[in-house]
C-alpha cells in the first residue's frame, strides 16, 4: 500500500494507518470501495432511512439499503419461500417478514428473559424460538409494524440486538462449561467484557427503536465510533473463548479465538488464535474456508487489547472492494500471520508470549445432569438444529416455558443449538426433573450418538441464501443414516454430521466428520474428513448428490470404518488414514 492509496483510506473511513513494509510479493486489496461501503459511510451511523420505513404503510417491506443497515441493528428482511409463487399468482407482494436476533455474550440468560422471548415469540414471532450456533436467539415471523416494539421489548428485558448481525464484531462465544463451574464464571465474565467493549456506539440504535425519535442533527465528523469509525468493518468479525478439554465453540473457526489455560484450578490466561472463518463460494476458488492458528498467550488482562488491536488491523487492512473476500481470514493470508503478529505487537505496545500446552478432546456437549465444581447441577437438554417450539406429542416450548417459571438459576446455550438448565440446586432440582419427565423433555440419551452431535442451519423458508434444505430436511436423512449405522453396529458411535443450505457456513459444517452443503434443490456437496475435535477441515469428497447418492457413498465408508478402524480411531481420521480423502492442512489447500 502507497501514501496514496494510505491517504485514500484515510479520508474514506477515518483509519489511523500504521503502515509497515509489506513483503513484495503481498499485494494489498485494489479496486475502488463497494457499494456497501459508500452506503455505512452514508448512513449517519447506521440510520439511513430505517425509521421512515417502518412507518410506511403502503408495503411490509423496507427499502434494500435499509434492510443492509437493519442487519447491525440485528435484524434481516425475509420473506415465506414457501408461499412465493402462490402470492406472485394472486398478485400480492411477497410474505414480507423479519428475523431478530439476539445477543447472548457467552450464551446466557436468565429465566426472566428467557420467558420474555418466548413471550415476543407468542405475541409477534411465529411461536418458536430458535438457538443459533453462535449462542444467541432468533425470532422469526414479525412483520413490520411489530418489529419496533419487539426490538423495545428485549432492550427492556435488558438484552440487545445490536451488533447481533452486520459487518461489527457478533456475539462473543463462550464455552458453557457446566462442569467447571469456577472456571466458567471467571472465562464467561471476560467474554462478555469483550462483547461490551467491543460494540457499536451509535446512538441511532437509542433513537428508532428505544426513543422512537428520529434525529436530524449530522453526526459527520464526531467521534461516535472510536472503534470502528463511520464505515465500521469489512466484513463480520466472529470471536469466541473454548475452555479445554471441550471446544464446543470451534474456537479454530472464529476470526479470534481465546483457548483459556487452566492449570491447578486457576485461569492463567489465554493462547490466541486468529483467522479463522468458514464461509465460501460454490465454484470460486478465490474464497475458502479457513481454520485459526495459534499465534501466542495473553495474560486474562491483556485480552480485551488483544481484542481491540484485532480489530483495528481488520478495519484498516481488510478487503473493502470485493466483500466476498473481505473476511479477516483473507487478510492474514493476504499479508502473511508474521506481517499481522508484528504488526499487532506493534500497535499493543507489547508482546504475545509463547503459547501455552492444551488439550482438546471434543466439540460435542455433555448431555443429561452433571454436578459442577460448586456443588450445583446443571441439565443439558437436546434441541434437534436448536428450534424450540410445540409439536403435536412434544410440547418442548411449553415444557421450557414451565421450567423457567420456577428457576432460580441461568439458561445457557450451547454452540451446538442445545440447552443447558444451569445452576440448579439440590432442593430444585427435582422439581424440574419433574417437569422434564411430564413434558417427556430429551436430555439427549435417547437419540443415536449422531443425532447428538447433528446441527444444521435454517436454511428454507426463509433464508435468502439457501440454495437447498438444512433444518428442515436434518431430522428425515438422519432416521435412514442411522439405519446405516445400526446395521453396522455403530449406533452409539460419536460422529460429527453437519448440513447447511449454502456455503455461507453458518453451522460451521467444514468442521463436521460429515458435512454436506447444499448445491440446489434436493443436492448437496458432500465432504468427508474433519477430526473430531475441530481442529482439520473437511474435504471434497462428491458433488451435486441427491439423497439416493449421499446414502449410496455414505454406507460402504460406514462398513469399512465399522470393520477396519483402529481403537478410538474417530470416523474423520478413519476416512484419511483410509485413504478416501486428503486431509486439508490449511484453507489455502482446500480446493487442491
Amino acid at each position: 500500500m502507497d501514501n496514496k492509496q494510505a491517504d485514500e483510506v484515510r479520508s474514506m473511513y477515518g483509519a489511523t494507518l500504521k503502515v509497515p513494509d509489506l513483503p513484495p510479493a503481498v499485494k494489498p486489496p485494489a479496486g475502488p470501495p463497494s457499494e456497501v461501503e459508500h452506503m455505512k459511510r452514508e448512513s449517519e451511523y447506521l440510520r439511513g432511512t430505517i425509521y421512515d420505513g417502518l412507518r410506511d404503510r403502503i408495503t411490509g417491506s423496507i427499502s434494500e439499503q435499509d434492510n443492509r443497515l437493519l442487519k447491525f441493528h440485528g435484524s434481516y428482511m425475509q420473506d415465506d419461500r414457501d408461499e412465493r409463487n402462490e402470492r406472485q399468482k394472486k398478485k400480492l407482494e411477497p410474505s414480507y417478514q423479519f428475523m431478530l436476533r439476539v445477543l447472548a455474550p457467552g450464551g446466557v440468560a436468565s429465566p426472566q428473559q428467557y420467558l420474555a422471548l418466548d413471550n415476543l415469540a407468542q405475541l409477534y414471532g411465529n411461536h418458536t424460538i430458535r438457538l443459533t450456533t453462535r449462542q444467541s436467539f432468533q425470532l422469526h415471523g414479525i412483520v413490520k409494524w411489530n418489529l419496533q416494539q419487539t426490538i423495545k421489548t428485549v432492550n427492556d428485558m435488558l438484552m440487545t440486538t445490536k451488533a447481533a448481525c452486520g459487518d461489527v464484531v457478533r456475539n462473543v462465544m463462550c464455552n458453557p462449561n457446566p462442569n467447571q463451574s469456577d472456571i466458567h464464571t471467571e472465562v464467561y465474565g471476560w467474554a462478555r467484557a469483550l462483547s461490551e467493549h467491543l460494540l457499536p456506539r451509535t446512538p441511532a440504535y437509542h433513537e428508532i427503536w428505544i426513543d422512537d425519535k428520529k434525529v436530524t442533527d449530522s453526526l459527520q465528523g464526531k467521534l461516535v465510533e472510536p472503534i470502528y469509525g463511520p464505515a465500521y468493518l469489512p466484513r463480520k468479525f466472529k470471536i469466541g473463548v473454548a475452555v479445554p478439554p471441550s471446544n464446543d465453540i470451534d474456537v479454530f473457526s472464529q476470526d479470534l479465538g481465546f483457548i483459556a489455560i487452566v492449570q491447578d484450578g486457576e485461569l492463567k490466561g489465554f493462547n490466541v488464535a486468529v483467522g479463522g472463518g468458514m464461509g465460501m463460494t460454490h465454484g470460486d476458488k478465490e474464497t475458502y474456508p479457513q481454520v485459526a492458528k495459534v499465534i501466542g498467550f495473553c495474560k486474562p488482562e491483556q485480552v480485551i487489547d488483544v481484542a481491540e488491536k484485532t480489530v483495528l488491523i481488520q478495519r484498516d487492512y481488510g478487503n473493502r472492494s470485493v466483500r466476498k473476500n473481505a473476511r479477516f481470514k483473507y487478510t492474514i493470508d493476504r499479508y502473511g500471520l508474521d506481517w499481522f503478529i508484528s504488526t499487532l505487537h506493534e500497535r499493543m505496545g507489547w508482546a504475545l508470549e509463547e503459547p501455552l500446552p492444551y488439550h482438546f478432546e471434543h466439540h460435542g456437549d455433555r448431555y443429561g445432569w452433571v454436578k459442577g465444581s460448586d456443588g450445583m447441577w446443571h441439565l443439558t437438554l437436546f434441541i434437534m438444529s436448536g428450534r424450540i417450539k410445540d409439536d403435536p406429542g412434544y410440547k418442548l416450548m411449553s415444557g421450557l416455558r414451565e421450567i423457567a417459571r420456577i428457576h432460580k438459576g441461568d439458561f445457557r446455550l450451547t454452540a451446538n443449538q442445545n440447552l443447558i438448565i444451569a445452576n440448579v440446586s439440590s432442593r430444585n432440582k427435582h422439581k424440574i426433573a419433574a417437569l422434564v419427565e411430564q413434558y417427556g423433555l430429551s436430555d439427549g440419551k435417547q437419540q443415536s450418538a449422531l443425532r447428538r452431535n447433528a446441527m444444521s442451519c435454517v436454511s428454507f423458508p426463509t433464508c435468502g441464501l439457501a440454495m437447498a434444505e438444512a433444518e428442515r430436511y436434518l431430522p428425515s436423512l438422519l432416521d435412514k443414516i442411522e439405519c446405516l449405522l445400526d446395521e453396522a453396529g455403530l449406533r452409539d458411535d460419536e460422529i460429527v454430521i453437519r448440513i447447511t443450505g449454502c456455503p455461507n457456513g453458518c453451522a460451521r459444517p467444514v468442521l463436521g466428520e460429515i458435512a454436506l452443503i447444499g448445491k440446489s434443490p434436493g443436492r448437496y456437496n458432500l465432504y468427508l474428513g474433519a477430526d473430531f475435535i475441530g481442529q482439520r477441515m473437511s474435504r471434497l469428497y462428491a458433488e451435486n448428490l441427491n439423497e439416493e447418492a449421499i446414502l449410496e457413498h455414505l454406507k460402504p465408508l460406514i462398513n469399512r470404518y465399522a470393520k477396519e478402524r483402529l481403537s478410538g480411531e474417530h470416523f474423520g481420521d478413519f476416512v484419511i488414514r483410509a485413504g478416501e480423502v486428503k486431509p486439508v492442512a490449511s484453507g489455502l489447500d482446500f480446493h487442491h
